[in-house]
């Protein structure tokens, strides 16, 4: 099990995300005296404004947008990092607002667990539906309910079994395999870090006990080889480097070792590793040294035994897992732009390190969050704000792409506006069945 561990929340306005992430903050002894201190003074502001004896405003932990403030809402991703005797955290608290669906699957794209919580008094809304698809269609290997305010239904039983079982079979349409239900209390700390008295009815575990033992995303190196070469290094110079010639990127997924036998895209040409450079930076030089292999996450300079044409956007791949070149996709998006999407728009497409142009040749449908929708594809002829839906591209360059279901990196893409470069979509790309959600 990895010992870090990524998680987002997510769910409606006002059902205490940013409540519950600074409770969280607060019992794990994460935050400082001095910024507790400002909490404390800042809550007792507010508390004689509005003449009651509120004591302390978890919230503002995180709320740390003077709008945020004002409005009593999230807008923008708060991240935290914070850390137990068990392992380290990275916490994405996203907005639950409607109007900032796009900054919550931002947030949830890395996320190894999704916290989605759901008012007690409220139950299931078209928001957490549409967070649910967003965990779903993002593949988050975890997700988190969190039934909250549970103190304000006198901590009945019967409403937490009624919302864990409608977000259970939502999550079975969805394809969510791994779902978690937890009665909580973000205010009073019911079930957070400690378990309640209150609820003695409940056996699970606490939020943070599952955040403890919850396993991360599958590993990338265990994937095929996927090298995007973000730049061509070849030396100007008349000196030792002048027959240099190198290919620097991240490596996406895989592991690439000297001598291992590979394929450039989208030429198709064969070749073989002669070389792995990686840059070794201290305080007084920066050194490049010859490395055996690099994994996933690393960074490097690739050198090739042939002298072939090799550009930004090209990607290398195992010889043995090519995943061939497309012009054509099928995809699902979520739809980030006031701006509908409509068939025959001409986009820009942003996959690994590639950027070419694309046109939307068919808009299948649309997913049905609303409150009595079937979760089903409508049929749709555009796709509008927060809209999750299928489309097909024509693409002008071929790209070196995996179905996101296999490789969430070469699986997924970026639509931009051309005029402007305002991001417009987040893309996962189907698999051979069009099947994504």
């Amino acid at each position: 099990m990895s010992t870090l561990l990524r998680l987002a929340t997510a769910g409606s306005v006002d059902d205490g995300k940013s409540t519950l992430v600074g409770r969280l903050l607060h019992d794990c002894k994460a935050i400082l005296a001095d910024q507790i201190a400002h909490v404390q003074t800042v809550t007792a502001q507010r508390a004689g404004a509005r003449g009651d004896g509120t004591d302390f405003d978890f919230a503002l932990l995180t709320d740390g947008l003077r709008a945020e403030r004002e409005q009593g809402i999230t807008i923008d991703v708060a991240y935290r990092y914070f850390a137990t005797e068990k392992r380290s955290f990275i916490l994405a608290d996203c907005p639950g607002h409607v109007q900032y669906t796009r900054n919550t699957v931002t947030g949830a794209s890395t996320a190894d667990v999704v916290i989605i919580l759901v008012d007690a008094r409220h139950g299931v809304l078209e928001q957490t539906r549409r967070h649910l698809a967003v965990a779903g269609l993002l593949r988050v290997p975890h997700v988190v309910l969190a039934v909250n305010k549970i103190d304000l239904v006198g901590y009945d039983e019967a409403v937490y079994q009624g919302i864990a079982k409608d977000v259970s079979e939502l999550a079975d349409q969805l394809g969510i395999a791994d779902v978690q239900a937890i009665p909580v209390s973000a205010l009073v700390g019911d079930n957070v870090v400690d378990r309640s008295a209150a609820t003695s009815w409940y056996e699970g575990p606490t939020l943070l006990q599952f955040l403890e033992s919850a396993s991360g995303r599958s590993d990338a190196s265990a994937r095929p080889l996927r090298f995007p070469v973000q730049y061509v290094i070849r030396p100007q110079t008349d000196n030792e480097y002048r027959d240099y010639r190198g290919y620097t990127g991240t490596v996406a997924s895989g592991t690439v070792s000297v001598g291992d036998k590979v394929i450039v895209l989208p030429a198709g040409r064969r070749t073989t590793v002669a070389g792995i450079d990686r840059a070794v930076i201290s305080a007084t030089s920066t050194a490049v040294a010859e490395r055996p292999s690099a994994v996933a996450g690393e960074a490097v300079t690739v050198r090739l035994a042939d002298d072939i044409d090799v550009a930004r956007g090209s990607v290398i791949v195992s010889a043995d897992s090519s995943p061939g070149t497309r012009r054509e996709l099928s995809a699902t998006l979520c739809w980030l732009s006031d701006r509908p999407l409509t068939v025959g728009a001409r986009l820009l497409i942003k996959h690994t390190t590639t950027t070419a142009q694309a046109i939307v040749t068919k808009i299948t449908g649309a997913l049905d969050v609303s409150g009595t929708g079937t979760l089903d594809i409508l049929p749709a002829t555009e796709l509008d704000l927060n809209d999750i839906g299928k489309v097909q591209l024509k693409i002008a360059a071929p790209l070196a792409a995996d179905p996101y279901s296999s490789n969430n990196t070469t699986g997924s893409f970026l639509l931009i506006d051309a005029h402007d470069g305002w991001t417009l979509a987040a893309g996962m790309i189907d698999d051979e069945e069009g099947e994504l959600l």
